[in-house]
């Protein structure tokens, strides 16, 4: 299959208007035709049928309906098939009942309380980069200062990760996240980040602590294979930094756009929670989940679906339809009510650290503005470059001073 030159449609942001917008096509896509072709992904290194779901409903139907849209990827040639390799511990890419049992091993650790329990160490550790920050002086960039340390600290920290391997994890992520990249790369940096974490599950094994990977070994280490909870490891890796690093660092830039929001999150502990739902609607930076894989043949959104095709669903699309935000849906405004938008997805699959991400976000952005209340740009807005190319939205880097 040909390489494609630009990311699919699903996760392209405009380039011109606002960089924070999902691309003009969605929009008028989800007005005229919320369920049309668009082209396969180019990971998945074969042409198939592809179809494009961009309003709120539809996308919520497709991702909380395994039934008929699984995520089990399918073989082309049989679509009553499922292509079973590297699939093991891989939640993302599998329904009920196999992904609940997978699922069901985490869910003690990421329940509200669980992660409230976090809250101490979260505190101290952005208080310690903030510190780094103030010593170190400005400008500097925010990313690698602070929004992309924070997070992979407390997710290493809480998998049992070594903190001192971060630079190769995260560009092993880098790797896997970028949507341009031809499916041999892809399939080779699955590879490298399955034997990097396999290695620290032969770890815990032998040598056990009180992480959550060593809690995974001692509850249900013969439930689980070393297949499966490396697996699991990677994704609970690659997912608890990536995302909130980016929304850390894009969300500040919005703050930084909108002063007078940036002032009542810094201000008011009443209005932090709000902003921070307003910025994960908004933002929407994961664009789409995996793929789903139709089931069978069907008419849905006006279209006939044969079995075997992928559906994709557009986030960033969804999270901007009238149908969820009446009156202007394209505007940042932190004193909406909240609602319920599907950042974190929705479903079986919907996001299972979204409340570490929450809570991550609610500690990280009012502390950072307390401390520098003169937070500022460094470049001009204009001169701030974007992973456009990426899976998960974000900036390159951030310079700020204060």
């Amino acid at each position: 299959m040909a390489e494609t030159p630009n990311p699919p449609l699903s996760s392209r942001r405009g380039a011109a208007a606002c960089p924070f917008d999902p691309h003009p096509e969605l929009a008028r896509r989800r007005a005229e035709e919320p369920v049309s072709a668009t082209d396969t992904p180019a990971w998945l290194g074969q042409d198939i049928p592809t179809w494009l779901v961009t309003s709120y409903t539809d996308v919520r139907t497709v991702l909380r309906d395994p039934a008929r849209f699984s995520s089990v990827r399918r073989n082309p040639e049989k679509p009553d098939e499922p292509l079973e390799a590297e699939r093991s511990g891989r939640l993302l890419e599998h329904d009920p009942p196999e992904h609940t049992r997978l699922r069901g091993k985490l869910v003690d650790a990421f329940t509200v309380r669980g992660i409230n329990a976090m809250r101490p160490r979260i505190e101290e550790i952005v208080e310690e980069h903030l510190d780094a920050m103030e010593r170190t002086g400005p400008p500097c960039d925010l990313v690698t200062s602070f929004a992309l340390p924070v997070p992979s600290m407390v997710i290493c920290e809480l998998l049992g990760v070594p903190y001192d391997d971060r630079t190769d994890f995260q560009r092993r992520t880098a790797r896997l996240l970028d949507n341009t990249a031809p499916v041999t790369e892809f399939i080779a940096g699955m590879a490298e980040m399955n034997a990097y974490i396999g290695g620290l599950v032969a770890a815990h094994r032998t040598t056990p602590d009180e992480s959550l990977l060593s809690r995974l070994v001692r509850e249900h280490g013969d439930e689980l294979s070393d297949e499966e909870l490396t697996g699991i490891g990677a994704l609970l890796l690659i997912a608890g930094h990536e995302t909130t690093a980016n929304m850390l660092s894009l969300g500040a830039l919005l703050l930084l756009r909108h002063p007078d929001q940036l002032a009542a999150v810094r201000d008011d502990p009443d209005a932090v929670a709000p902003a921070v739902e307003e910025m994960l609607r908004y933002l929407s930076v994961v664009h789409a989940p995996m793929p789903r894989y139709a089931t069978q043949d069907m008419e849905f959104g006006g279209r006939r679906i044969g079995a075997g095709d992928i559906v994709e669903t557009s986030l960033a699309a969804a999270n901007r339809d009238e149908g969820l935000v009446a009156g202007d849906p394209d505007r940042f405004d932190i004193t909406r009510k909240p609602v319920a938008h599907v950042a974190f997805g929705h479903g079986p699959h919907q996001c299972i650290g979204q409340q570490l991400a929450r809570l991550e976000m609610h500690l990280a952005f009012p502390a950072l503005l307390r401390r520098f209340p003169g937070l500022r740009l460094a470049v001009p807005f204009e001169e701030v470059r974007y992973r456009r190319e990426s899976t998960v939205f974000g900036v390159r880097e951030l310079p700020v001073a204060w």
